[in-house]
């Protein structure tokens, strides 16, 4: 460890700075050493809470999120929470639906989590809780049960959470975690030990040349120590010893590389192709794998495998949706109670999702597969004078936003509810794509929609034009750009100009967006003549002249599908 902190203040400063650091998504529970999602308590829903010693990041606060864990609560170092501490966090969570608790086997945790589910029972809140006992070196496999919680905790975690999300009632939740548990095994391998906070020397050492085989998460050295191997050879140790004990039948596997603290992600990625390969040839297949650091041990250097046998519905669970600060799978739930239930549940149709979303999905749907096909382009653009991810960003919005129109319900495609979706499909743009960009197309739908809201009966032409106006209007005080500075403005504008022009002419919507996109398409083209006079590119003393605007490039894009969708009659009901 850095030894910026002692040991004696360590639980208290990290869970404040992690508080403060990500407010938007939890809160600090009164009087304890515990979060709760923002989301939460939600009357009807089952609350997943659950916790253990701090030391493990990102679990367990971190794992607190729609689509995951209500709350978590934390103990100091490698130690359980207090039952007290359980008993608030709980309370702070609980929405009439009951508690499923769900943390390691260790001792501790059994009792005091023990006792805070007594405390519980005594006022009327009914509780489950089910033990992870994953890890294969600490127990046989006809003692199951003694055997310690690892890495497979966040399989428990992630089903259990999807299972309360659709709206599963308590014993169901209860029984998904517990199904979970039991066709989940962990096994890992130490390079060297984790040192505590506040000291100097690690907890346990590994020999030069030598491996710990069978590690545990709270600084205990492996089960038995061998000569060092590589990439090849660890894969082979992991995987046999892993897929020995999975149920009969096995085909189909959940598969987590985690690192416990030091270990370098580019170290766990050189190990997964062998990994894989030894997977394949013991006959199974694995689903969607996951290589970071989810349960991890201080600074321990070391990875553990963990493989959950799939059945179908496990896979759809292990599937769905879920935004939290230390995961977040590639379609983040950004909005609605329903779109977790939706991504758990029966998957729908096309046609189920535009007849929900109406004239707003059709017009995003176009616009995600026009921007999607251009991502790459555009973060070659954007690499130009910044991040590269520009195109990663759009795209990673227009999905989000996609849903939350779908997310309004089904509604008639009058002028107040193409708003309403707007409104919504803004919001999560800007929240899912973040950054500069993010913010200002999501102002751009947002604003685009509230302007709508204010007519009543069709969208007609001169109604798109007077709230693109004022969405444009908010863009530009937003960003603080004006036309000229090499931004989506250059794009923006003309387009606002050249659709007003054709509402004052009477123009119909179909020809005026059309001829509007045409007209930002040749601004943002335009582009490249200018030097940047906004954000970082602005001090790059002109050297992305010769390149278009990656903003105003995408704009003209989604302002070409639109236009494009509209004239192929997606929109005829609106006219």
């Amino acid at each position: 460890m850095t030894g910026l902190i002692d040991g004696d203040s360590f639980k208290e400063s990290w869970l404040e700075g992690f508080v403060t650091a990500y407010g938007r998504s939890v809160a600090r529970v009164p009087g304890a050493y515990g979060v709760v999602g923002r989301h939460a308590p939600r009357q009807g829903k089952v609350s997943v809470v659950i916790g253990g010693g701090c030391g493990h990041y990102p679990a367990f606060a971190g794992l607190v999120g729609p689509g995951l864990a209500d709350a978590a609560v934390i103990g100091d170092v490698f130690t359980s929470p207090s039952a007290e501490q359980v008993y608030r966090t709980a309370r702070a969570a609980e929405g009439g639906a009951g508690v499923l608790f769900g943390y390691g086997n260790y001792a501790g945790d059994v009792m005091h989590f023990g006792l805070a589910a007594r405390r519980l029972a005594a006022e009327g809140i009914d509780s489950r809780t089910v033990l992870v006992t994953d890890d294969i070196a600490s127990g046989s496999a006809e003692n199951a049960a003694e055997r310690r919680g690892v890495a497979g905790d966040f399989f428990v975690f992630k089903t259990a959470g999807a299972a309360a999300e659709r709206g599963d009632d308590l014993d169901a939740v209860a029984a998904v975690a517990s199904r979970t548990n039991e066709r989940t095994r962990t096994y890992g391998a130490a390079f060297g030990g984790c040192t505590l906070p506040g000291k100097s020397e690690p907890l346990f050492t590994v020999d030069p040349g030598r491996v710990e085989l069978g590690l545990g998460i709270h600084g205990e050295p492996g089960a038995r120590g061998v000569d060092a191997m590589g990439a090849e050879a660890l894969a082979a140790e992991l995987v046999d010893k892993l897929a020995a004990e999975l149920p009969a039948g096995t085909e189909r596997v959940a598969v987590l590389v985690n690192g416990l603290g030091r270990t370098k992600y580019e170290e766990m990625f050189a190990c997964y192709p062998a990994i894989e390969r030894r997977l394949r040839s013991a006959g199974l297949r694995p689903h969607r794998p996951e290589v970071g650091e989810f349960v991890t041990s201080l600074d321990m250097a070391g990875l553990s495998l963990s493989l959950l046998a799939l059945d179908d519905e496990l896979a759809e669970l292990y599937d769905a949706d879920c935004d939290t600060p230390g995961y977040r799978p590639l379609n983040p739930l950004v909005t609605g109670e329903d779109t977790g239930r939706a991504a758990a549940g029966t998957p729908e149709t096309e046609q189920q999702r535009e007849s929900r979303g109406g004239v707003v999905h059709t017009l995003l749907d176009a616009a995600l597969e026009r921007v999607s096909a251009a991502e790459d382009e555009l973060g070659r653009l954007d690499a130009v004078a910044g991040d590269g991810d520009h195109g990663q960003g759009i795209v990673r919005g227009l999905r989000a936003a996609v849903r939350a129109a779908d997310s309004t319900g089904s509604h008639p495609d009058d002028a107040r509810s193409i708003g309403d979706a707007l409104l919504a499909a803004g919001t999560a743009l800007a929240d899912a794509a973040g950054g500069a960009s993010g913010a200002l197309y999501g102002a751009l739908l947002s604003q685009t929609g509230a302007g709508l809201r204010a007519h009543e009966g069709r969208v007609d032409t001169a109604a798109l034009a007077e709230a693109v106006r004022g969405a444009c209007s908010a863009v530009a005080e937003l960003g603080g750009a004006s036309r000229g500075d090499k931004t989506l403005l250059d794009a923006l504008e003309p387009f606002r100009d050249a659709l007003v022009e054709q509402a004052e002419s009477g123009t119909a919507l179909t020809e005026a967006l059309t001829s509007s996109a045409r007209v930002a398409s040749k601004a943002a083209e335009a582009t490249a003549e200018l030097a940047s006079a906004r954000g970082r590119a602005s001090r790059l003393g002109g050297r992305d002249r010769g390149t278009p605007d990656p903003g105003a490039t995408s704009l003209a894009l989604l302002l070409e599908a639109a236009a494009a969708a509209v004239a192929e009659g997606a929109c005829e009901r609106a006219t």
